[in-house]
Order: structure tokens, then C-alpha cells, then sequence
């Protein structure tokens, strides 16, 4: 792990993780919070009521998800899976503050603002630490570097293995252009 990812990815995280722990802290303030992005939730997911409708175990879920992730991220285990689930919980807590913030005056605007850039900021580095392969290869390259090999061990194969092995190459680029999204 390089200089730049010991130091920042534990910036990055200590956020997440204060918050957590706050959120775990003040659940009904949490809940109260969360409770108009919930039901926006479940207005466009009816199906999502089971779970939007407890906003205190939303809220409960929302800081133990930040902890757990922030910590993975923090101490580099699972470090794109841990910033994928902080983007979320940062998306849910960037319009949850959003929405809960003042704006009846245009100081209380400016700070509302700045909330909303400083969250924003936050998705931005935690999808960041989300494509961030750590130096080691990424599937695209992988599965394309599996399908050249297999391309050389097939010159001596006969003209319907070739066509075979033609489809299951682009399928597999496919496959992973498809999970990475690239």
C-alpha cells in the first residue's frame, strides 16, 4: 500500500465513523432526520415499506454500516466494498441533511450549502476509494488477459473450437466490462 493510501483512506474513513458513532448515539434524532427521505423512499419503492417505515432501525443500520465500512476502509480490508456501502450511507446523509437544514435565513442557506458541498465531497472520495485497485489488477484485466492466453492455446484447436472459444471470450469481456461498468 503506498504513503498516499495509509494516510488517506484513513481521512476519508475517520468521517464516516464519527458520524456513525453520532448517529448510533442520537437514534431518535437520527430518525427524525431521516423520516422525509424515507418516505420519498417509499413512495418510489412501495415494496421498501417493511423496512422504511422503522426509521430508527433505518437509522440504527445507517451508523453501524458507517462504523463497520468506515473502519474496513480505514484499516484497507475490503476496502472497495467498504466505500461503496459509505457512498451510499453518504448519498442517504447528504440529502437527509439537506433536507433537515434551515434555510429561512441567507446565512442558514450559506451553511446548508456548504453541508451539501462538504457531502458531496465525501461521495466523491469514497467513490474514488471505490475504483481504486490498490495497485493489483482490475477484472476487465484480468479476464483479458485470460482471454489472450486462451486465444494463444487455441491457434492448434480446430476451426469449431475456435468459434466457441471466440463466444465465450466476448462473453466473459462482457461479463466484466458489465460488473465493473466500463
Amino acid at each position: 500500500m503506498t504513503l498516499v493510501r495509509v494516510i488517506a483512506r484513513p481521512l476519508i474513513a475517520s468521517s464516516f465513523v464519527f458520524s456513525g458513532v453520532d448517529r448510533l448515539r442520537n437514534t431518535s434524532a437520527t430518525a427524525t432526520q431521516l423520516a422525509p427521505v424515507l418516505k420519498k423512499i417509499t413512495k418510489s419503492v412501495p415494496s421498501a415499506a417493511s423496512i422504511t417505515d422503522n426509521e430508527k432501525l433505518v437509522a440504527q443500520i445507517l451508523g453501524a454500516t458507517q462504523v463497520g465500512a468506515g473502519v474496513l476502509l480505514g484499516i484497507g480490508r475490503f476496502s472497495r466494498l467498504a466505500a461503496v456501502l459509505l457512498t451510499v450511507t453518504a448519498a442517504v446523509n447528504a440529502l437527509a441533511d439537506f433536507n433537515a437544514a434551515d434555510s429561512s435565513t441567507p446565512e442558514a442557506r450559506k451553511a446548508r450549502r456548504s453541508q451539501l458541498l462538504k457531502n458531496l465531497s465525501l461521495i466523491g472520495a469514497v467513490l474514488l476509494a471505490a475504483v481504486d485497485t490498490n495497485g493489483r489488477p482490475g477484472l476487465v484485466w484480468r479476464a483479458e488477459h485470460f482471454a489472450t492466453g486462451a486465444r494463444k492455446n487455441a491457434v492448434g484447436l480446430s476451426k469449431d473450437a475456435r468459434k466457441q472459444l471466440k463466444k465465450a471470450d466476448s462473453a466473459v469481456r462482457k461479463t466484466a466490462s458489465d460488473v465493473v461498468g466500463s
